[in-house]
Formats: C-alpha cells, structure tokens, sequence
C-alpha cells in the first residue's frame, strides 16, 4: 500500500512479470497458479454473457475443489438467476468488479493477485469477499486504499512512501500509520534547531510544551464531518468510475473521457488525504483519552 503513483500496480505487473524490470530478474515457481485481478477489467468481454464468462462449457463450474452450478455460484457474488444471461457490458462497474471477484475466485490458484478489489463494492459484498479471502489456502497480494479491509485481511504489509523506498511490515496498517508518526515525530525533535537567548551570560531554554489535552475545535470538528465528507468521495470515485467503464465513452466524447479522468485522480487523492486525516485524528483523539 501507499500513496497514488507509488508505484503499486507497477510492482504488481512486474512481479507477475506483465511488465520487464530495467534491471535484475524475477523468479516464478514452477508449481505457481496465479489468478489476477485487474481494477481495469480489461479481461471482461462485454458481449459474453455472465454464464458464459464463468462457464463457457456446461453449467458447472469447479471452484476450489467443488463443482458449483454456475448459477448458484453467481447468487453468491449478489447476481440473481435472471442476470446470469446477461451481456457482460450491461453490468455496472460494481457488478463487473464482483464478476471479476468470481473469475478470479474460481480460478484453481496458490497465488491470488487483487489489484484494487474494493472498489465499487458494497457493504455485503465486502463482506462476502472477506469471507472468501480467509478460506483461501494461498498467498494473496492485494492493492487496496480501503485500510479497514486491510486491516481484516491481511498479516503483512508492503509499504511504499512514494520515493522508491519499500518496507514489509508485519501488522494492520493501523499499527504501521501508529509507528510511522511516531517515528515522524522522533526524527523531528532529532532535527529541530532549539533558538537559546542568551542574557548575561545566563542561557533561558524555552519550557517543553504540555502533552496536549484535547482535540483543538478545528480536529474536534473534522473528526465528526470526514466520515460524511469520504462517504461523499468514494460515491464520486465510484460514478466517475462507472463513466470510465462504459466502452462507448471514449469513443462518443474522447474530451469528456480525458476531463472525467483527470476528475476521478483528483478525487482519489482528496479520498485518500480525508481518510489519512481522519485516521490520525483518531489515532490522537485514542492517545488523549488514554492519558486523560
């Protein structure tokens, strides 16, 4: 995880070897079943129906070690019977990333790759693809800016600050955002130049601030409002991302598909700068209690 333009999906591609690395080499097992999951959703094709893509033979599907009707098995992903005939390209963006999560899912794997699997997903989704996670047998390496659903899923993080750097870290995201302040905060004391006014001689050093007692009226208020105001944003994430999928756009309004892309960027880094502030609020607002 990390901030847009890291360079997560790139690391990705080139562990999976979908992208050539300028230098060194990458070294897959032999025994490795790798199934992906693109945030594109480039492997779908829109005039398949969602039978079809599950299941272009029959109408059983093998799903870790089971044989599953395919229509039962798109019921667990929230399709009903009547969609299973469905043309791919009349899903929305959220039902086309839950078909993805049934592709992938179904796949026979040891090695899941997600690459922003959260997005567009409601609240039974999410759950439903929690659930699913936790009975995989295999490693998973997943993208996400959902740090609650990191939080549930995942054991170890790769951490990558943006300036080429990357740190595995064992714990939540919660403890890393935790230790990466306080770590912030250290290295500014270490480095802070103390001003020392001198008066006959006598050195008068500035008293330590007081540990702060409470959220100043500012915090306090941004700690009630961001909840709403991210809501709002992944909403806007979640249409803008919607307009993008439509394989018409582009091609109807090649200059409102380049405005709605540059849109979605920004509110993907106004989505993720509230949620950090939020966090930290938080994670302040828990330290202050504690002390209190």
């Amino acid at each position: 995880m990390g901030p847009n333009g890291a360079g997560k999906t790139t690391l990705i591609k080139l562990m999976t070897k979908r992208l050539e690395p300028d230098q060194g080499f990458v070294r897959i097992a032999k025994n490795l079943e790798e199934a992906y999951f693109d945030q594109n959703r480039i492997t779908l094709d829109p005039t398949k129906t969602l039978w079809k893509t599950l299941c272009p033979e029959g109408d059983h599907i093998f799903v870790r070690g089971h044989y599953r009707h395919v229509v039962a098995y798109l019921k667990d992903f929230l399709f009903t019977s009547a969609q299973a005939k469905t043309p791919v390209g009349a899903l929305s963006g959220g039902e086309k990333n839950r078909l993805m999560l049934a592709l992938a899912l179904a796949k026979p794997s040891n090695f899941l790759v997600l690459d922003e699997p959260t997005n567009d997903l409601d609240m039974d989704t999410l759950d439903l693809l929690q659930e699913a996670l936790d009975e995989y047998t295999g490693t998973i390496l997943i993208v996400s800016h959902d740090r609650d659903f990191l939080d549930k899923v995942c054991t170890s993080l790769l951490y990558m600050k943006g300036d080429g750097t990357i740190t595995e870290y064992v714990g939540t995201y919660s403890d890393l955002l935790a230790g990466e302040k306080e770590r912030a905060l250290n290295a500014q004391k270490k480095t802070t130049v103390k001003k020392v006014v001198k008066t006959a001689s006598v050195a008068e050093v500035p008293a330590s601030p007081a540990p702060k007692k409470k959220l100043s009226f500012k915090e306090q208020h941004l700690l009630k409002t961001l909840p709403a105001e991210i809501e709002k944003l992944q909403t806007r994430v979640a249409h803008l991302e919607d307009k993008l999928n439509d394989p018409t756009f582009y091609a109807q309004n090649p200059d409102e598909f380049n405005k709605t892309t540059i849109d979605l960027t920004t509110a993907k880094e106004q989505l993720e700068t509230a949620e950090m502030t939020w966090l930290e609020l938080e994670i302040l607002q828990e330290e202050i209690n504690q002390k209190s």
